[in-house]
């Protein structure tokens, strides 16, 4: 009788101890009412998504200290092979580097390739070489690759508020 009543009390609390302790969710929340898309952060549509092309040129009217509210398209070239913290875009032959605002969601790490749909603040960056490195030390790239890093650039930047992820 004892035993029964310890494993009735116990692990209730083991249980609910793991969920209260769960970091920041780094599981994927999926949007049912979106199909063929997992949703991460904020709820998002399909409405009003601009081309990976539109974006290049909005980025391109941007200066330094500017901020624009869109949601666009692309494909994703590079997640942060740690936590999924980070992804780059493909806009054109160019990049832009996203984060998500406030750390409060996170990508899934094997997100590589996949269509995105992001939305959230488009801006211009000045990205130090410190952070350059420490974006490919997450990437994977070798120690040669991240010893080359050796000047800060400019870059297109984005926070996303909400991310969809095309599902195959």
């Amino acid at each position: 009788m004892k035993k029964t009543f310890r494993f009735c009390v116990v692990l209730p609390l083991i249980f609910v101890a793991c969920i209260k302790n769960n970091p920041k969710n780094f599981d994927k929340e999926v949007d049912k009412t979106t199909n063929n898309y997992d949703s991460f952060g904020n709820k998002i549509t399909l409405e009003n998504v601009i081309s990976a092309n539109k974006m290049l040129t909005t980025f391109n009217t941007l200066q330094m200290g500017d901020t624009v509210h869109i949601k666009f398209a692309s494909k994703i070239n590079d997640v942060c092979s740690k936590i999924g913290c980070w992804m780059k875009l493909g806009i054109d032959k160019e990049e832009t580097m996203v984060r998500f605002k406030d750390y409060g969601f996170f990508v899934p790490l094997d997100s590589k390739n996949k269509e995105v749909i992001v939305d959230g603040k488009a801006f211009l960056k000045i990205t130090s070489v410190k952070e350059l490195q420490h974006y490919a030390a997450d990437a994977g790239k070798s120690k040669e690759e991240i010893a080359s890093i050796t000047k800060p650039k400019k870059k297109f930047a984005f926070e996303a508020s909400g991310v969809l992820i095309k599902v195959k």
